[in-house]
């Protein structure tokens, strides 16, 4: 049984901006923002394509502008 470890640099990451603002949003929506790093208006992060951020991302997308890395 051989069993394969994936390189941290092959896995597929996202690039998640903040475009719009979370001013009048509900207080859950800014804390998955805050998970996700996002803080400033037109910040930029980096993220692996996991399910989690996945998820959080389909949350909030209506403030997000996400490209694949």
């Amino acid at each position: 049984m051989t069993t394969e470890k994936k390189s941290p640099g092959a896995q597929q990451s996202l690039r998640i901006t903040l475009k719009r603002s979370p001013i009048g949003t509900p207080y859950k929506h800014r804390l998955v923002l805050r998970g996700l790093g996002l803080r400033k208006l037109n910040a930029t992060v980096l993220r692996p394509a996991s399910d989690q951020v996945k998820g959080m991302i389909a949350k909030v997308g209506y403030l997000l502008e996400v490209s694949p890395q």
